[in-house]
């Protein structure tokens, strides 16, 4: 009895505490609010782009290639090509930053229980039909309101409010790539780690410099079907294929998450088709997570996804062999926490984004003592 009443006021303490942080972080004065339309402190010349005759650019950050004429705009809505050189906009110019519990995003094994200082620009490279935060991934840097923050001051603010690690998130990191990657160097530099959550839509070379700078990588699998990533998100499935294994390859810490959208990625079958997919080609110790749709965006008239498909999805996905299966958005369900694979027991109990109990001991399971895969 004075466990739960001790869980009570622990969980009522932290859910104030979260709420005061997701009216959002300011830690910027009014007059540095920026215009996006001009040239300023906010606009660098963009990475991995080729200059074409008549003044044209070939972007080459993400899958889509945009090939841009003077004056116009890659379809992320945030690169610009000006007189034949390809700029991004939006490098220090956020338009979301907040300070989130890690398994918000979620990482459920990467430090535990730790605060991620959260931030993302406007533009994204896909234009999913349920996109929770469509108000910023799918406008430009001129329709939202922003903050000046350089690299230098996120790492400064993060460390300041001791954070373990920054997040790029919220809209698609890789179209801000040259602040993500400057900002990373920034807070390595004061010991600060790096996460990314991702729609894994990006090309081989800039995810390569990526790798190299950032500890964990989530990313956001929309459904095991061409057709469902050309209809429903605007992207293709293949590259982000190829994505999760070059990830997996250069060894920063994977974890992948399915929104389960009802009658459009949720069958047995295609769900199977996954599970089997990540088991051969990232390894069973690559945790997988099934995450509960609910009306938003475009699908707003759409139901949400019945408790019984993601029961279905977590399920099959342990059929399939992988040792770490998790739901997501679904309260008190036992697909929350994490089990040892090797002795079944339960070694981190998690409620919401809360962790209520972690049981490892320097990465290691304590009941056993069996390994456990993660950043600890």
């Amino acid at each position: 009895m004075a466990k739960q009443s001790h869980r009570r006021k622990f969980m009522k303490k932290f859910a104030l505490g979260v709420g005061a942080w997701t009216c959002g972080w300011q830690g910027c004065s009014e007059d540095k609010k920026v215009d996006a339309s001009r040239k300023g402190p906010t606009e660098v010349e963009a990475r991995y782009y080729e200059k074409l005759p008549a003044d044209r650019v070939w972007c080459h950050l993400c899958p889509k290639e945009c090939d841009v004429g003077p004056g116009e705009r890659g379809t992320c809505g945030v690169r610009e090509n000006r007189e034949g050189t390809y700029y991004s906009l939006v490098y220090g110019n956020p338009c979301a930053c907040h300070i989130d519990p890690i398994e918000k995003k979620p990482f459920f094994h990467v430090f535990p229980n730790t605060q991620a200082f959260s931030l993302a620009t406007a533009g994204c490279n896909m234009d999913c039909k349920y996109c929770q935060n469509w108000q910023i991934s799918q406008a430009t840097p001129e329709e939202t309101h922003n903050l000046y923050l350089p690299p230098h001051q996120v790492a400064e603010e993060a460390a300041k409010r001791r954070c373990r690690s920054v997040a790029y998130t919220y809209s698609e990191p890789t179209i801000f790539f040259e602040y993500m990657v400057d900002t990373a160097k920034a807070a390595q530099k004061k010991g600060i780690k790096n996460v990314v959550v991702s729609n894994g839509f990006i090309m081989p070379d800039p995810l390569k410099e990526l790798c190299q700078h950032v500890d964990a990588i989530k990313v956001d699998f929309k459904g095991f079907s061409e057709s469902f990533y050309v209809d429903v998100c605007d992207g293709h499935l293949q590259p982000v294929l190829d994505t999760l294994k070059r990830i997996k390859e250069a060894q920063v810490w994977l974890e992948i998450v399915c929104l389960l959208v009802p009658t459009m990625n949720d069958s047995k079958e295609e769900i199977q088709k996954l599970c089997e997919w990540v088991a051969s080609n990232l390894g069973k110790e690559t945790p997988l997570h099934f995450s509960r749709f609910h009306p938003c965006y475009k699908l707003s008239g759409l139901y949400a996804t019945p408790p019984k498909t993601v029961e279905m999805a977590w399920q099959t996905g342990k059929e399939a062999g992988l040792h770490f299966v998790y739901t997501g958005n679904l309260p008190r369900h036992e697909g929350a926490h994490t089990f040892c694979p090797q002795c079944g027991e339960k070694i981190i109990e998690r409620y919401g984004y809360v962790v209520l109990e972690n049981r490892l001991k320097e990465g290691r399971c304590g009941f056993c003592g069996g390994s456990i895969p993660g950043l600890w």
